[in-house]
């Protein structure tokens, strides 16, 4: 089976699905758009394009993605709504095992959102689930974060993975990312031969970041980067690829200072020395934008979308 159609499409602009904040309304799927990746105009008046009305009736963490399987569009997003007043401890410990998904053919027109229930009975939440494409296996590889408890040990925040061809049926979850600390928030985009994977280490508050030339879970190794080693406060980490040049943008979410995304720049994914830009560099929009993910589209996908949902002023 060959992908390559898909990879050769020629991208022109940039899609950002986000959620904002914790009251009502705020915790479902909001859109942006923007032609440089760094100047950003929200869509539907500034008000949600999707909303979950079951399971927690509220989602966080959207990740949206194009399946070079099928060449069909889904989000995928944490079952979860902070705004319900149950508090961040029934959340973690016993919070909702299931993911909200949508599909669409065009990204306007959506499926009603279903519920995926994760096999992990002992799991105290799945949040922010994400998918990779593994080309070798022509799988989607999906993770999340799981609160677990072993015996003899704390509760602790593990990533955990399953793989799926068609987001119906999925294999049974396994163990992708241990550590002695806390891990949530991962995040993968591949160059070359090679996969960078950014995660938060929920201890420290920071983002890390790994690189291997294989998706298998033993095969990581850290990259060392003193710039986000100094960025306390962070989550959500979001990465895409500018559509014009070799340079990428890895986007934090500063939920500690309730600012909304960072972005930093770099030209080498493996070097881990990233440029924190000047707030006249860039505008992320009115609405404020929380863990999400940015998706790059053709020019009649960005037209597509302006015309269904308006570009708020």
């Amino acid at each position: 089976m060959s992908f390559g159609n898909l990879k050769g499409q020629n991208y022109e602009a940039y899609l950002f699905c986000y959620f904002t904040v914790e009251d009502e309304g705020g915790e479902q799927v909001y859109f942006s758009l923007s032609e440089d990746g760094l100047h950003w105009r929200d869509l539907n008046n500034r008000q949600p394009v999707l909303i979950s009305s079951i399971g927690e009736e509220g989602v966080r963490d959207p990740f949206i993605l194009r399946s070079p399987i099928n060449n069909k569009f889904y989000i995928i997003a944490t079952d979860l709504r902070i705004a319900s007043q149950k508090g961040w401890g029934a959340a973690q410990y016993e919070g909702s095992r299931s993911i909200i998904m949508w599909e669409s053919d065009d990204l306007v027109n959506w499926s009603h959102e279903k519920s995926v229930l994760i096999d992990l009975p002992d799991a105290g939440c799945v949040w922010a689930p994400e998918t990779i494409f593994d080309e070798e296996t022509a799988e989607h590889l999906l993770f999340w974060a799981s609160m677990v408890e072993e015996e003899g040990n704390e509760p602790k925040q593990v990533i955990y993975s399953s793989r799926t061809k068609d987001f119906i049926t999925f294999t049974k979850p396994e163990k992708y990312i241990e550590r002695d600390n806390h891990v949530i928030d991962t995040t993968f985009i591949k160059e070359g031969n090679t996969y960078y994977r950014y995660s938060k280490d929920e201890t420290t508050k920071c983002i890390t970041i790994e690189s291997s030339n294989s998706l298998e879970k033993s095969s990581f190794d850290p990259i060392h980067s003193p710039i986000l080693g100094n960025l306390f406060g962070m989550e959500g980490p979001a990465i895409f690829k500018f559509n014009d040049r070799d340079e990428w943008c890895l986007l934090v979410d500063q939920y500690a200072a309730k600012k909304g995304y960072l972005p930093l720049l770099t030209e080498d994914l493996s070097s881990g020395q990233f440029r924190i830009l000047n707030e006249d560099e860039y505008d992320l929009g009115q609405t404020l934008k929380r863990h999400g993910s940015i998706l790059n589209i053709t020019r009649a996908e960005f037209n597509s979308l302006v015309d269904a949902w308006g570009l708020s002023e």
